[in-house]
């Protein structure tokens, strides 16, 4: 299983890399391991301020819909719009083409509360 040290993670099973004020997010090798085929990826808070936890949006697998939680509070300031038409990137490369939105983030004393890779790899361990 793939889990890059330089970025964070939630118990949701995103993950997210940080540059400056902005933040990626995308869901974690083990997620979308666990949803199966992503069929479709739907987020419409764009331009929106989003609480850390609130949800920004869902992806579709072929047998179940989930939920994408916010990991951090800001603006969702970008969504891969390459997701629309290749929704599967998620699937083959979450870490990279597989992206999902980007955020400005509002408050970087969140970033205390995100997971390393070593406690993102403990969590999914049990």
């Amino acid at each position: 299983m793939n889990i890059p040290s330089e970025l964070k993670y939630t118990k949701d099973h995103e993950w997210v890399k940080v540059e400056g004020d902005i933040a990626t997010v995308g869901i974690t090798d083990f997620a979308q391991k666990e949803l199966g085929d992503i069929v479709y990826v739907d987020v419409d808070t764009v331009d929106e301020t989003v609480e850390v936890e609130e949800v920004f949006g869902s992806v579709e697998a072929v047998k179940t819909v989930s939920d994408l939680f916010m990991p951090l509070s800001g603006e969702v300031i970008e969504f891969n719009e390459e997701l629309e038409d290749e929704p599967e990137l998620v699937n083959s490369d979450p870490y990279g083409k597989g992206w999902m939105i980007k955020v400005k983030i509002s408050d970087e004393s969140q970033l205390e509360d995100l997971l390393s890779a070593e406690a993102y790899q403990d969590l999914i361990q049990g």
